[in-house]
């Protein structure tokens, strides 16, 4: 699939309101609001629209500290690579990267407190044979924090 300029409009305020009603993407778009939803239609079947989600605020919900960890495997054949990219990927971890450099992974978490960290630690980290070291570092503000790719 190609994607023309309307395509790419629809996907950029789709991106910051995914819940704005198709008329009103019609109108900005100078489409009728069938031409748009079977674009819409075609953008998420094609993959260009991966998931339709609310951003939600990690602070009024409890989730006051934000943690960037960088992790060094021990090994990084194929396997065990797979092995920590199924074990960062759980519901404790927001975002997970495989990475050049000195690190192998960057993972970024949202804890509660402190003591909910040093609980990670221990069932990610410490208790993984394939994790030579961690390093943490602590967000003292999140400056900017988007999804959006366009």
């Amino acid at each position: 699939m190609t994607l023309d300029k309307f395509d790419h409009t629809l996907l950029e305020l789709l991106q910051k309101d995914c819940m704005m009603p198709l008329r009103t993407l019609a109108e900005t778009v100078h489409l009728s609001t069938a031409t748009v939803q079977r674009r819409i239609q075609k953008l998420k079947d094609s993959g260009y629209i991966q998931a339709q989600v609310a951003v939600l605020d990690p602070d009024k919900l409890g989730q006051v500290i934000t943690l960037l960890v960088e992790v060094h495997a021990d090994k990084t054949q194929t396997a065990d690579l797979e092995l920590l990219k199924s074990r960062f990927s759980g519901p404790e971890v927001q975002q997970c990267y495989y990475v050049t450099g000195d690190a192998d992974f960057m993972l970024v978490l949202l804890v509660p407190s402190m003591s909910r960290f040093q609980e990670l630690c221990d069932q990610l980290f410490h208790s993984n044979p394939n994790v030579k070291w961690f390093r943490t570092i602590v967000v003292l503000d999140r400056v900017k924090t988007t999804l959006n790719v366009l």
